[in-house]
């Protein structure tokens, strides 16, 4: 086994689960469940049959990742922050042929108690507040708060604020690692560095 559990948590035999990933106290992966390398499941962390979860993916304590979702690599999912799959549940309506689909892409933040709305993709290195509920699309870099959510700036790779406004035209650095992004109207995008002159 290239991975560890603790004692109290469940792996379902046929869960595919990459090297160096930590599956903490009281959780349970399924069967179906495809998770990368180097990830961390916290304690009271469930995974569902339907799901993939890329590598260095941090889930903290008490989340559920329900089927239909897929989380690429280096997301952040908080404390307690939930996923749905049915759109319009009903206790005495089967629904399990209506799951949508939920994308989280690469880098992107779930802060603690945020609410992932099913049928969402969320782009790269987006920014979900803590509380906030994600009803739509996300942009990637956005950062989202509110409830419902709306989006009040964006966020470096680093994870920090951009000194941009939310729409129009702009460049600005990051206080943490220095890399440049530029706003247009296709969106946020870091700026490659030059290639140094002879």
């Amino acid at each position: 086994m290239s991975f560890w559990k603790h004692e109290s948590a469940v792996v379902d035999d046929g869960a595919q689960i990459g090297e160096n990933t930590k599956v903490w106290h009281f959780s349970h992966v399924c069967a179906g469940a495809r998770i990368g390398a180097d990830c961390s499941l916290g304690q009271g962390v469930f995974v569902g049959n339907d799901v993939s979860i890329g590598r260095n993916v941090k889930i903290q304590n008490n989340v559920s990742v329900y089927d239909a979702v897929t989380l690429e690599d280096d997301v952040f999912c908080g404390p307690s922050m939930v996923f749905t799959n049915v759109y319009n549940p009903r206790s005495a309506v089967p629904r399990k042929n209506e799951y949508r689909r939920t994308l989280v892409r690469r880098g992107a933040t779930l802060g603690a108690n945020c609410t992932i709305v099913c049928g969402t993709t969320l782009g790269e290195y987006s920014f979900v507040g803590a509380g906030a509920v994600v009803k739509g699309d996300v942009p990637p870099h956005a950062l989202m708060v509110g409830v419902p959510a709306r989006q009040i700036g964006w966020m470096s790779r680093h994870g920090e604020k951009l000194d941009l406004p939310v729409s129009g035209e702009g460049r600005a650095t990051c206080p943490g690692s220095g890399e440049v992004y530029e706003l247009n109207k296709d969106g946020l995008h870091r700026v490659q560095p030059l290639e140094p002159q002879a």
